[in-house]
């Protein structure tokens, strides 16, 4: 399981493991299986772990009042689950993480980032993440308050297709804000054409 880690480090960070890296790395990064709709974090828990997925599919929700699910993020193959806020803050999680496919991961409890953020490999992928996660949720941001619907849907098509192939339509509709229905009307539209 390391390998996809260490594969995924060095094919984004400019400098590349050494075999000690290697070694701690699979020192703090234990793995972890969970099966469909095991917990990964539970609303109202701290987020003790930061995730990377080798194989499976998960989802990050909160429910309302009404027990209504809101999906906030998807994450598949080379992912990295997390409630950020609750992780690097020691806050309770307003979310939820639970697995949507059987998925097997290595998770990085909160107690030994700081060393493995030692590693020069990490400095340097952990700005890449960073920047990376900030233009996706500022993309993401902009077309949920200027996109219509059916745009917004083109967009996660193109920018995200294995989310369309992965999870259900019901949890696509959510993730865009959008009602079943409207999502299926959508469909039907595209298809036509």
């Amino acid at each position: 399981m390391h390998d996809a880690l260490f594969k995924y480090i060095n094919e984004r960070s400019t400098t590349q493991l050494s075999t000690n890296d290697k070694r701690l790395l699979k020192d703090y990064f234990t793995p972890k299986h969970l099966r469909k709709k095991d917990y990964f974090l539970k609303e109202g828990d701290v987020c003790r772990y930061k995730g990377f997925i080798v194989k499976g599919a998960m989802r990050q929700y909160s429910s309302d009042e009404r027990a209504k699910e809101h999906i906030l993020n998807f994450y598949v193959e080379n992912w990295w689950p997390s409630n950020r806020e609750s992780y690097f803050m020691g806050t309770l999680s307003e979310t939820t993480i639970d697995a949507w496919e059987d998925t097997d991961l290595l998770v990085l409890d909160r107690q030994h980032l700081e060393l493995v953020e030692e590693i020069e490999a990490i400095k340097k992928l952990k700005i890449y993440l960073d920047e990376n996660m900030a233009i996706a949720y500022q993309k993401r941001t902009l077309a949920s308050i200027s996109l219509p619907a059916d745009l917004r849907y083109k967009d996660i098509t193109v920018r995200y297709p294995e989310f369309i192939e992965r999870f259900p339509q019901h949890m696509i509709a959510s993730y865009l804000g959008i009602t079943k229905e409207t999502l299926s009307r959508i469909r039907r539209k595209l298809d036509d054409h």
